[in-house]
């Protein structure tokens, strides 16, 4: 998987925990559980292998490794992981989508303003 910068990530959520959102946030932050509502931050958003948002994504980087239902709009990169599943629109301003990856929806590319 692609590298992006996880310095910033001053939050979590467990494997074993569900959210119900919206989350809203300044940093990044990690997600090995369920998160059910919109993710927001200006940092970057990881999604582990295992784990699942039903909402729209937005922030800096987004590293997609489980499953996504819903919008992912990023600054930056955005990763498609080789087991993850995408259902959903991406706004980028880079792409890399792994082999193995399912991804059904539109991409456009991010406005440079």
């Amino acid at each position: 998987m692609a590298k992006i910068n996880f310095q910033n990530v001053h939050t979590m959520i467990g494997a074993d925990a569900t959210m119900h959102g919206p989350v809203e946030l300044q940093e990044g932050i990690i997600i090995y559980g369920k998160v059910l509502g919109d993710v927001t931050t200006q940092g970057p958003v990881r999604i582990a292998k295992g784990a699942s948002v039903v909402g729209n994504i937005s922030g800096s980087d987004i590293q997609v490794g489980g499953q996504v239902t819903g919008n992912v709009t990023a600054e930056g990169l955005v990763v498609l992981g080789e087991k993850s599943i995408m259902k959903g629109d991406i706004i980028y301003k880079k792409l890399l989508i792994e082999d193995g990856a399912q991804f059904e929806g539109k991409c456009n590319l991010a406005s440079s303003n």
